[in-house]
């Protein structure tokens, strides 16, 4: 999964895990990475850094290799590593800042070696008509500017993925293409 913040990730996760759980499917999530990044003291959002990509991804990588090894069918991670990436690339757009070529295409290429193991990746799409949070502190400029990062990594590297609005409709098509995709999985 991944997208902008406060579009539906979390949420859609919860309730594509708990439909598999009700099929008997053993299931873990993984979370929170940019929480326990600023844990230990690594800037998050439009403060993101070469750094604290780094530490995303490859936690994200470590968490879903945890759970598969603790026994989980199905894993869903919610924050592909490609989101980390657009998350630091819409960071640096918004400081007005620029990355050495070579760090740039270092941390493409740590992202792009997880690619192939996600079966499907679901791309939440930022409807600017359903408020935000207002308990989070969240700028509207770098919010639209990860949501452009996120889209645009998508499809500069043609990566296939379903994307997933607000309406009611696209949620249920993307639950319905993850218990398909994950019963499959589960059952061979």
């Amino acid at each position: 999964m991944l997208g902008t913040h406060s579009t539906g990730k979390t949420t859609l996760l919860k309730r594509i895990e708990m439909e598999l759980r009700s099929h008997g499917v053993t299931v873990a999530r993984t979370s929170r990475l940019a929480k326990r990044a600023a844990g230990i003291g690594l800037p998050k959002m439009q403060h993101h850094t070469a750094m604290s990509t780094e530490w995303i991804v490859t936690q994200g990588i470590a968490d879903e290799i945890a759970a598969a090894a603790r026994g989980a069918e199905v894993v869903l991670a919610d924050r592909a590593c490609l989101d980390a990436l657009a998350y630091f690339q819409a960071a640096l757009e918004f400081r007005g800042e620029h990355l050495h070529r070579l760090e740039r295409e270092r941390l493409r290429l740590l992202t792009s070696t997880q690619l192939p193991k996600y079966h499907l990746l679901l791309a939440t799409v930022l409807d600017p008509d359903v408020p935000v949070d207002d308990s989070h502190d969240y700028d509207a400029r770098y919010r639209l500017l990860v949501d452009r990062h996120v889209h645009g990594l998508l499809a500069d590297d043609e990566i296939e993925h379903q994307r997933v609005t607000s309406a009611p409709d696209s949620q249920t098509r993307a639950i319905e293409r993850a218990l398909q995709l994950c019963l499959q999985e589960a059952a061979v």
